[in-house]
C-alpha cells in the first residue's frame, strides 16, 4: 500500500517553466522527488500560504520569500545558484541575510563548500543533481556539431565560442557547425549573435527550444561547450555527461567541482584560442576525444550513484 504524501514544501525559484532556465529545471526535478514523500508547489514568491517548509533557490532574488518564511518559524533550505556562490553572497546583503536565516545550505558540487563563509559550512550539504538517462544518439556525419546551450546572458559568455569558431578557418574546419539553444534574456548578446550568424553561416541560432528538444539534440551532438563565466553546477553539463557527449567548459569553480581538476576539456574562461584549439584537437585526435569521453563516464556513474541515492549527497565540514 502507498502512503499518501504528508507536509507542505514550497519550493521557491525566481524562474518558473515559462523561462526554462537552470533554476526552473532543478526545481521541477526536486519537486518530482519530493512528491513522493510530500506535498510540493513551485512558486516566485510566498503569501503567506500554510506551508510547513520551504526549498529557496537564489539566495539574493529569493531573499524577501525566505526572509518571511523564515519570521514565521518554518524552516528554510537555500539551494545556491552560482551567481550566489560567485557574486552576490560576496557583496550583496540581501544575498548574505538569506545564508543566515537558512537552517540548511546546499551547494550543488564539492568545490561550493569553498565559497561559503567557514561559520556557515557546518550547515552545508552538497546534492550533485542527477539527469534521466539519455541513450547516446549517432552524430550528423555531414558536420562537426558543437552544441552551445544556455540563454544568452553576460554569465554564459557565447560570444567566447563564437570567437574560438572565427578562429578556425581551414579548409578541414568548414563542416563544423555551432548550434546555439536558448532564449535572448540580454538582447544586446542577442543582437551580436545575429551578426554573428549573419556573417559566418557555421552559426545556427535555434533560439529557445522545449527541454526534450534540447536532450535530443544534445545526444547528437560531437561536443558540448561550456564557456560560462559563472556557474553553481550546470544543469546543461549533467545532460551531457549523462549521453556521453565530451563537454569543453571554462576553467571555474562551478565545473571544476563537476568533473574534477584533471578533465582534459578544460580553456582558462574568455581565452577563445585556447578552445580553438581544444576543438581542432576533438577534431582531429580520437584519442583526446576519447579521453574526455571516458573522463565523462566517470561522472556518469557518479551520477547514477547520486539519483540512487548511494551518498553523493555530503554534509560540509
Amino acid at each position: 500500500m502507498s502512503r499518501s504524501p504528508t507536509g507542505r514544501i514550497l519550493i521557491v525559484s525566481p524562474t518558473l517553466a515559462d523561462a526554462n532556465t537552470g533554476n526552473w529545471q532543478t526545481a521541477r526535478r526536486w519537486a518530482r522527488f519530493l512528491r513522493a514523500r510530500y506535498r510540493v508547489r513551485i512558486a516566485r514568491h510566498w503569501n503567506g500560504e500554510d506551508d510547513d517548509a520551504m526549498i529557496a533557490l537564489h539566495a539574493r532574488r529569493s531573499a524577501a520569500a525566505i526572509a518571511a518564511f523564515a519570521a514565521s518559524g518554518r524552516p528554510v533550505a537555500l539551494v545556491l545558484t552560482g551567481t550566489d556562490l560567485y557574486r552576490d553572497i560576496r557583496h550583496n546583503r540581501d544575498a548574505q541575510r538569506s545564508l543566515e536565516l537558512a537552517r540548511q545550505l546546499v551547494v550543488l558540487q564539492p568545490q561550493g563548500l569553498g565559497e561559503l563563509p567557514p561559520a556557515l559550512r557546518g550547515h552545508a550539504t552538497v546534492i550533485e543533481q542527477s539527469a534521466p538517462a539519455l541513450v547516446p544518439g549517432t552524430p550528423r556525419q555531414r558536420t562537426f556539431d558543437l552544441l552551445l546551450v544556455g540563454h544568452l546572458r553576460a554569465e554564459k559568455d557565447p560570444l567566447t565560442a563564437v570567437r574560438a569558431l572565427a578562429r578556425l578557418d581551414d579548409a578541414a574546419s568548414r563542416r563544423i557547425r555551432l548550434v546555439h539553444v536558448g532564449g535572448a534574456h540580454d538582447e544586446a548578446l542577442a543582437r551580436q549573435m545575429r551578426e554573428a550568424a549573419q556573417l559566418d553561416p557555421r552559426i545556427e541560432l535555434r533560439g529557445a527550444l522545449a527541454h526534450a528538444a534540447t536532450r535530443a539534440l544534445i545526444r547528437r551532438g560531437r561536443v558540448l561547450l561550456l564557456p560560462s563565466l559563472i556557474e553553481g553546477g550546470a544543469n546543461v553539463l549533467i545532460e551531457a555527461a549523462t549521453a556521453g557527449v565530451p563537454v569543453l567548459a571554462s576553467r571555474i569553480g562551478g565545473s571544476i567541482g563537476l568533473l574534477g581538476a584533471d578533465y582534459p576539456g578544460f580553456f582558462a574562461a574568455g581565452d577563445d584560442a585556447a578552445l580553438a584549439a581544444l576543438i581542432r584537437r576533438c577534431r582531429d585526435e580520437p584519442a583526446f576525444l576519447e579521453a574526455a569521453a571516458r573522463a565523462l563516464r566517470a561522472v556518469r556513474a557518479a551520477l547514477r550513484a547520486a539519483a540512487r541515492g548511494s551518498g553523493r549527497a555530503r554534509a560540509g565540514a
